[in-house]
């Protein structure tokens, strides 16, 4: 890993609501990845805010079993993070008021970022916040039945739904004024998905445009590097990471160093590595049970082995594994000196490409409409 002790910065300690976050590093939601198997891990490595997996308020509501067991802490794990998807006021306040009287959560974190098609296309995601009052409403609601607990509530967005219809800095402005404690963007539009870079200069023009609470910036942040140099270009107050830590956890000890104003440590051997993905199986298998645990952890293996030269049968076999025994046999067949590559670094998970945004018919007409999308509530990932 590069030395990046020339572009390192000490940077003040972010506060959202009652909570220090120190350093301002935040794990993004990723739907079935930050898992409290996977928040652990990282947790391991460096302090922060490690939100879990997306949960939808109905869900919620109507207590739905796999969206109660997605609400799981570690008894040490404090400020206790979750993230809500909701299009309806009454329906997040209803959940909301849950988490408040059940003691379910510290910290809400509310999702406008999500770029997926059969989101969108019901008017949610990435596509709520042009109905500008509809999303002041929902911000609204979870501040309202959040606030007498101390619960801070933050807002998460997207530039916008294209080039053509840019709301992240009305969408800043209207949390702020509803009471949300901090703002992140993801400063891509939901058109562009995941693909292309992201618009660092659009987070910089949120944090002019906010100026009372925390901003928070999001999008390839994939190095200790690349969050200082996210800070000192656009003066966010913190940075949230996603897709940069897959098969990764060691990038939160890396941003912690870098925060600090101390040098980044090497990436680590191969034989560091293997011990990271057995630590994972194990906590996965604890969450999940055993079989689908070590299922769930299939989609790690690329990423915790990618630009190591290990052959392609035994990527392949890393792939299909289906036991810890038999990862454990895997594990032993790695070579434990192999230093950890360098084209390891840079974008990882999931890109695709731009397209058009699938959208309910009629929803660019009136940015002032208040109407509920209609079945928009929708199990999908964050954004």
């Amino acid at each position: 890993m590069a030395d990046v002790s020339s572009q390192t910065l000490s940077a003040p300690a972010l506060e959202v609501g009652p909570y220090t976050v120190d350093p301002p590093v935040v794990l993004a939601p990723m739907a079935g990845i930050t898992n409290v198997a996977f928040r652990r891990l990282c947790r391991t490595y460096g302090a922060g805010l490690y939100v879990c997996e997306m949960i939808t308020t109905r869900a919620l509501v109507e207590r739905h079993p796999q969206t109660m067991h997605m609400i799981s802490f570690d008894p040490e794990e404090h400020p206790r993070s979750l993230q809500l998807y909701g299009v309806d006021p009454e329906t997040m306040t209803k959940a909301v008021r849950m988490i408040v009287e059940e003691d379910l959560a510290d910290h809400i974190d509310m999702n406008f970022g999500c770029p997926v098609p059969k989101v969108t296309r019901k008017g949610g995601g990435a596509a709520l916040p042009y109905k500008r009052r509809l999303f002041a409403a929902i911000v609204r609601a979870a501040v309202t039945e959040a606030a007498p607990a101390g619960i801070p509530v933050t807002v998460k967005f997207r530039i916008g739904i294209d080039d053509d219809h840019l709301t992240f800095l009305d969408a800043g402005r209207i949390a702020e004024q509803e009471g949300a404690a901090a703002v992140a963007l993801h400063a891509r539009t939901a058109a562009q998905r995941y693909s292309g870079t992201a618009d660092w200069n659009a987070i910089a023009a949120l944090k002019e445009a906010v100026r009372g609470i925390p901003v928070l910036g999001n999008g390839d942040v994939f190095s200790a590097a690349d969050a200082m140099r996210m800070v000192q270009t656009t003066g966010c107050d913190g940075v949230v990471v996603g897709r940069g830590c897959l098969g990764r956890p060691w990038l939160f000890r890396d941003l912690q160093e870098a925060f600090a104003g101390r040098p980044v440590p090497a990436g680590p051997d191969l034989g560091e590595v293997a011990e990271v993905m057995h630590r994972h199986a194990v906590l996965l298998a604890a969450h999940l049970g055993h079989d689908k645990g070590l299922r769930d952890l299939r989609k790690h293996m690329a990423w915790y082995l990618r630009g190591f030269p290990i052959g392609s049968d035994l990527r392949r076999s890393f792939g299909m594994v289906s036991g810890l025994g038999e990862l454990e046999d895997l594990l032993a067949r790695l070579d434990p000196t192999a230093p950890f590559p360098a084209d390891a670094e840079g974008p990882r998970g999931r890109q695709g490409s731009a397209g058009r945004v699938s959208l309910p018919e009629g929803w660019l007409d009136d940015p002032e409409d208040l109407a509920v999308p209609h079945a928009a509530e929708v199990d999908s990932s964050g954004g």
